[in-house]
């Protein structure tokens, strides 16, 4: 038992380091860390902005109504160009400089907030609120089109939006509204005159400071970020989820389409024809849109919700904090919940949950319940809204990236706003009722109906997404389900499959054939470590740092792979890929034990700690007569020998894992013998999580 514990402890410090880890590298990107910082002066910005601009419009009048709906009309003056301009606001980042768009848009709200404090009129105020938000849907797409050509691997993507978000809804909130309130609280604290700030007191001030921060922003990405012009950074690879949108009528092939670049209505219409075209895309807005929907029901309902508890402000307070709370947590655990499910399924069943909770909420019958199920909606909704990032700067082509981003933001504000407007009416239609429940007096009113239809909306449209975007339908999801729940999940994402000899000739054309032929079945597949470029990047290694010992080759050689695991490895498992890989660990580290005559328990240890621990579902060991010469550069056929000893020996004390397959004869012969293997033992149910749907039938 306190083996298990002392585990235990130790892997969840290990999955703490890996995060801090992945954080750590990502802010090592001095680029990144730049825009995150201007992302940090841009969002308390418009938090500082939106508390400034409602303090500001009630000092230009005394009439209560007025000072009323004040903060109301800013949040609809800053939201509807959102509804309006949202979409321009892609095609401008798809097709200019998206670094000079951004500093244009920054310049124009420096512009326009300080025109407001200028020009002391409430009618401008709205006026040039409206233009700043305009100005605030030309700079976004932008930016998050922007972030994945920063980093240096496209895994990096959810890390980077994980951060980004954390900077945007979490720390730029509290220093936002802690700005404003010591700005505000000057005036009081020092008993100073009401105008020694001028006609408009201290809101004015806060006013002009605000737009500062909008030009401080413009100079910081004019003059440190020029790496926000770059484009198509990493590619999204040929049969990806979400393809390179087909050039629009009119355009040319190669040159000609780089020098007759389609015009803005020509580029909406192929977005739209894009979204129409590509499951994953046309799933992941619709998904939003229900999860939107009912993000809108929550605001709309929320105050009159609290009051049919029984509990007042102090109730709508506490599933205020709740919902963040459980957003947090959300935001936090999608890398976690990724490794064992991938994104186009954590993203439907994320919406999902979240319906399923809103209903919870919604039939509840106390605080503490509502609390609780809150909490859930908030976690689900802002994983499902992470992963959705996520999957547009990962699996989105640069080239229509900003456009797909715009649609999204789009969308956001177009159902929030709507949903927001249209729950108090609907709630207004129904007459509350006291009822009794387990002793408690429980109000019924139309807060109830109209989040339970929310929340079997969300649930609802969370289906349909997920049938749309799941890349994986030959796989039941229960035994994802299954595996996200275990303490100790089994990787189900993907599979490896390992060819090892003692050649590398047959082993690399093994492998190839094998790859080509897994390709005609369901999933996708690709073939890691090409040998010639392994090969060259091992000797360049060795060579460049003049190693000649045996452990510091072995210490070389572990690099390579530790490098081939994190680069193209484990992103593919991770994405559900099927990964054939020629001489993964066994292989090299036979042939160094043979060579160098190092401890084979070492070279195991280092191999695990390179590779993280990652084997193969599946190793087809190619046994070949010992007498056979030896390939070209290995000592003799002695050494060949021995190495297929120790290869034998390994797949003797591992027979779940190995399949031994007769490697003597032509080509095509062996090959034959290599997919049956493969189909055996896919169908012999020998791989852990998987099912032999999987497989091809063999040819």
């Amino acid at each position: 038992m306190r083996d298990t514990s002392s585990a235990d402890a130790r892997a969840s410090a290990q999955r703490e380091a890996s995060t801090v880890r992945r954080v750590r590298r990502v802010l090592a990107i001095k680029p990144f860390r730049r825009l995150w910082g201007v992302t940090y002066l841009c969002s308390v910005a418009d938090w500082l902005a939106l508390l400034a601009l409602t303090g500001l419009v009630t000092k230009f009048t005394d009439n209560y109504m007025a000072q009323n709906f004040a903060f109301a009309g800013v949040v609809l003056t800053n939201l509807l160009p959102g509804l309006l301009f949202a979409p321009l606001g892609g095609l401008l980042a798809d097709r200019i400089d998206r670094r000079k768009v951004m500093i244009v848009a920054d310049l124009v709200r420096f512009g326009l907030l300080l025109s407001i404090a200028l020009v002391g009129s409430p009618v401008w105020l709205f006026i040039a609120n409206f233009l700043v938000g305009s100005a605030a849907m030309m700079w976004i797409p932008s930016k998050d089109a922007a972030v994945p050509n920063l980093l240096r691997r496209p895994d990096q993507v959810e890390t980077a939006n994980q951060l980004g978000m954390f900077m945007t809804y979490g720390l730029a909130v509290v220093t936002g509204a802690g700005l404003y309130s010591v700005l505000t609280g000057i005036q009081t604290t020092f008993n100073l005159p009401p105008d020694v700030f001028g006609t408009f007191g201290i809101a004015n001030a806060v006013v002009i400071i605000n737009s500062l921060l909008y030009l401080a922003s413009a100079l910081i990405v004019a003059t440190r970020i020029p790496e926000l012009s770059l484009r198509n950074v990493h590619p999204v690879p040929a049969g990806g989820a979400a393809p390179k949108p087909a050039p629009a009528a009119g355009d040319a092939d190669g040159a000609d389409a780089e020098e007759r670049k389609p015009g803005l209505l020509a580029m909406f219409r192929d977005g739209l024809r894009f979204v129409r075209t590509t499951p994953l895309v046309r799933g992941l807005l619709i998904g939003m849109m229900g999860a939107f929907a009912a993000g809108g029901a929550v605001i709309g309902a929320a105050k009159p919700y609290s009051s049919s508890l029984g509990g007042g402000d102090s109730a709508f307070g506490l599933l205020f904090v709740a919902v963040f709370v459980g957003a947090a947590v959300g935001l936090a655990g999608v890398p976690k919940l990724a490794r064992r499910l991938p994104h186009d399924r954590l993203f439907g069943i994320g919406i999902v949950l979240a319906g399923l909770a809103l209903s919870v909420v919604a039939l509840s019958p106390h605080l503490a319940v509502s609390l609780v199920a809150v909490a859930v909606v908030g976690a689900c909704a802002g994983a499902a809204f992470l992963t959705g990032v996520t999957i547009i700067g990962s699996q989105i082509d640069d080239s229509i990236r900003g456009r797909i981003n715009a649609i999204y933001q789009s969308l956001m504000k177009i159902i929030i706003f709507g949903a927001t407007a249209t729950v108090p009416l609907l709630i207004g239609l129904v007459r509350p009722r006291v009822v009794i429940v387990w002793g408690n007096a429980l109000t019924i009113d139309g807060t109830r109906p109209v989040l339970l239809g929310g929340g079997l909306l969300a649930a609802l449209v969370g289906v349909i997404a997920y049938r749309q975007m799941d890349s994986r339908r030959t796989e039941p999801i229960l035994a994802d389900l299954r595996n996200v729940i275990r303490r100790r999940p089994r990787r189900v994402n993907g599979l490896l499959i390992a060819l090892e000899g003692t050649t590398a000739t047959d082993t690399a054309t093994q492998a190839t054939r094998l790859a080509d032929w897994l390709s005609g079945g369901p999933r996708k597949v690709v073939l890691a470590a090409d040998p010639a470029l392994d090969d060259a990047r091992l000797a360049s290694l060795i060579s460049g740092a003049s190693l000649s010992g045996a452990r510091a080759q072995a210490l070389a050689a572990a690099a390579v792979r530790a490098d081939i695991v994190e680069r193209d490895v484990q992103p593919a498992l991770d994405s559900g890929a099927i990964v054939v890989m020629e001489r993964f660990v066994d292989s090299p580290l036979a042939h160094l034990s043979t060579v160098a005559g190092l401890d084979t328990t070492e070279l195991e240890g280092l191999a695990d700690w390179a590779t993280g621990r990652l084997r193969p579902d599946i190793t087809v060991l190619l046994d070949a007569d010992p007498g056979v010469p030896a390939e070209p550069g290995t000592s003799s056929a002695e050494h060949h020998w021995r190495v297929q000893q120790l290869l034998t020996e390994m797949a003797a004390a591992n027979p779940d894992r190995y399949v031994v397959v007769e490697a003597e004869g032509p080509e095509d012969e062996v090959a034959a013998r290599v997919r049956t293997a493969v189909q055996t033992a896919l169908a012999g149910h020998r791989v852990s999580g998987f099912t032999p749907t999987l497989a091809v039938e063999p040819t």
